[in-house]
């Protein structure tokens, strides 16, 4: 009677503890490193996932800064670009035109400049390298860390990859697995940024090779064209479309990848034909770049879950291996049945466990690795260790969704600085700086003056009573513009500057240049911007 009625409450007490002790996290990083620890890392241990799929997480992983990885063929510009970012030199950087960059640099913070070799990286608790290790000694004579006192490093690191080589030379001369080394930066960096040459586009077969490597962080990859002003504006869209054709078929989503195109170094332009396409366009990337501390919390929450569902998956490949070994005989022969036979052991977890398709690993790569293992030493199936990691997913999780909005609401907007970043923050060569509604804001006349002539002639149309006309009559005019209504509702608010209802001529000049403005493409101002006041109202300012 009382195993019945142990297991018949165990449900209870198992949930009245739930509710008890939940999980209590000061902090989303916090959560997640212990949440790993006790919840996920048992099941991992015990079915062997670090030795197929990626090794351990350690502290530093839940610490550590947003990283960005720079990843190109050879001289497309990538340790420029850092250059240009952090406009500063950094220890250990060479450019040129051969391929110069032959290690993986990591660009981080530091209180004075200099070089940290690779073997005492990989050493260093603080730093979230020490996994590295397994690479071997080739990969760790061929990285370091470069780390310099520097503003836009405060928030963010920056790993400098080897250029990537076309063709077989690559792979013989590297002496390490170099897909595997970025396959594994990708699981940990915040943002991907491919550099493509807009002036020799090609993409060799060793890139697509790369690019495949990093299947499954699409969400994190961007593409940048660079050097897109030493061709004219014909042959760049060209470029452009060659581009993204390339790119569709290598990496296989729904959405098209965001592409950057400009000139990321501070010379001058060689064709400045499309300066403001670039000057709009590297806002953007600098804007998505600045966005990556606030997410940061958020991306590695959603790595952690993407890594619980690979976990989960694994373990229920490992204990199906091991329910059809046999006990004593004919172990080697099943091992390569089994082996062979792997993608109908996969459609059979799919049915039993309803996991999708895509939440399994590459079949050719686990069958390679699993040649190698000793089938015998797997272990069945343990249901506790997998409720575990699904309780794992389904509240806890939840609960640290709700802190990351939490903190993401505490962090200032524009996180980070310094740099290239504050060259266009401010002042006159801010993005779209007297442009627009902002034209004519150093000016000492009125800007609108100089159009109002012509807007006076067709204000006397009008049959303006006391010097204004209508509401009814000014809509005659305006809707001429072919703009949607919601616009010039927004034109009449902006321009109707005393709030009476009625147009004077000058508030008419200023409906009409607001107008222009719209069509030629600009974004209507929020609120009246002081240099558009009429004359005759700015006393009332």
């Amino acid at each position: 009677a009382s195993s019945v009625s142990g297991s018949m409450f165990s449900w209870v007490s198992k949930d009245a503890r739930r509710k008890k002790e939940p999980e209590l996290f000061q902090t989303v990083s916090e959560g997640l490193r212990q949440l790993y620890a006790q919840k996920l890392l048992p099941l991992e241990e015990h079915y062997r996932f670090h030795e197929f799929h990626s090794p351990a997480l350690e502290d530093a992983d839940f610490d550590n800064k947003p990283m960005v990885l720079l990843v190109g063929q050879y001289s497309t510009g990538k340790t420029t670009f850092i250059r240009h970012l952090i406009e500063q030199d950094f220890p250990g950087m060479r450019i040129g035109p051969e391929p110069t960059t032959d290690s993986f640099i990591a660009v981080m913070h530091g209180p004075t400049e200099g070089v940290v070799p690779g073997n005492a990286l990989v050493v260093d608790p603080r730093r979230p390298f020490r996994k590295l290790n397994a690479f071997g000694n080739a990969f760790l004579n061929r990285f370091m860390c470069a780390q310099l006192p520097n503003p836009v490093l405060d928030s963010i690191s920056i790993i400098d990859t080897p250029g990537i080589l076309s063709g077989e030379k690559q792979r013989i001369s590297r002496g390490y697995d170099f897909a595997a080394v970025l396959e594994w930066f990708a699981e940990r960096v915040d943002r991907i940024i491919l550099l493509f040459d807009a002036h020799k586009l090609d993409i060799s077969d060793e890139f697509s090779e790369v690019i495949k490597a990093l299947k499954n962080h699409e969400d994190k990859i961007r593409v940048v064209l660079n050097k897109a002003d030493q061709i004219e504006t014909q042959q760049l869209m060209r470029v452009y479309g060659a581009l993204m054709w390339s790119l569709g078929k290598i990496i296989n989503t729904p959405e098209v990848v965001r592409v950057y195109i400009g000139s990321f170094w501070s010379h001058p332009l060689l064709i400045p034909d499309n300066r403001k396409l670039f000057e709009a366009e590297e806002q953007d990337l600098f804007k998505d770049i600045q966005s990556l501390p606030r997410n940061a919390a958020l991306r590695k929450l959603n790595d952690l879950i993407k890594r619980a569902r690979l976990a989960k998956v694994h373990a229920y490949i490992i204990s199906s291996l091991k329910k059809e070994m046999p006990n004593v005989f004919g172990k080697e022969s099943k091992k390569k049945e089994l082996v062979n036979n792997l993608g109908e052991i996969y459609q059979k977890i799919e049915r039993e466990h309803q996991i999708s398709p895509g939440d399994f690993p590459n079949l050719r790569k686990m069958q390679e690795l699993l040649q190698t293992q000793d089938f015998s030493k797997f272990q069945a199936l343990k249901p506790k260790l997998l409720d575990t990691v699904d309780d794992m997913l389904a509240n806890d999780i939840a609960r640290l969704m709700v802190m990351v909005r939490q903190e993401e609401s505490l962090m200032p907007a524009q996180v980070v600085k310094g740099g290239a970043f504050d060259g266009t923050m401010n002042g006159p060569f801010g993005h779209g700086y007297g442009e627009g509604a902002g034209e004519g804001i150093d000016d000492v006349e009125w800007v609108v003056g100089k159009d109002k002539p012509t807007y006076d002639e067709i204000f006397y149309t009008l049959s303006p009573v006391n010097g204004k006309i209508t509401g009814a009559n000014a809509k005659k005019e305006m809707v001429k513009s072919k703009l949607p209504n919601t616009v010039l509702g927004k034109i009449w608010k902006l321009a109707d500057v005393d709030r009476d209802g009625l147009l004077d001529d000058e508030e008419f000049a200023l409906a009409n240049h607001l107008i222009k403005v719209k069509l030629e493409g600009h974004e209507l101002p929020a609120d009246l911007p002081p240099h558009l006041v009429p004359p005759s109202k700015r006393r009332h300012e």
